[in-house]
């Protein structure tokens, strides 16, 4: 039996993980682009 709970808690760590990774990307790479777009701004581009 406590073999089967640390499977799904590891399981449920995991998920939780990729969740986090995800959302940091995402997140990561919108502000990449607001500071490309603040930069371009700034020089006349836009």
């Amino acid at each position: 039996m406590p073999k089967r709970i640390d499977a799904s808690s590891s399981a449920l760590q995991d998920s939780d993980t990729s969740q986090f990774v995800s959302i940091a990307l995402f997140s990561g790479i919108g502000l990449l682009i607001s500071l490309v777009i603040v930069l371009c701004r700034m020089h006349g581009i836009f």
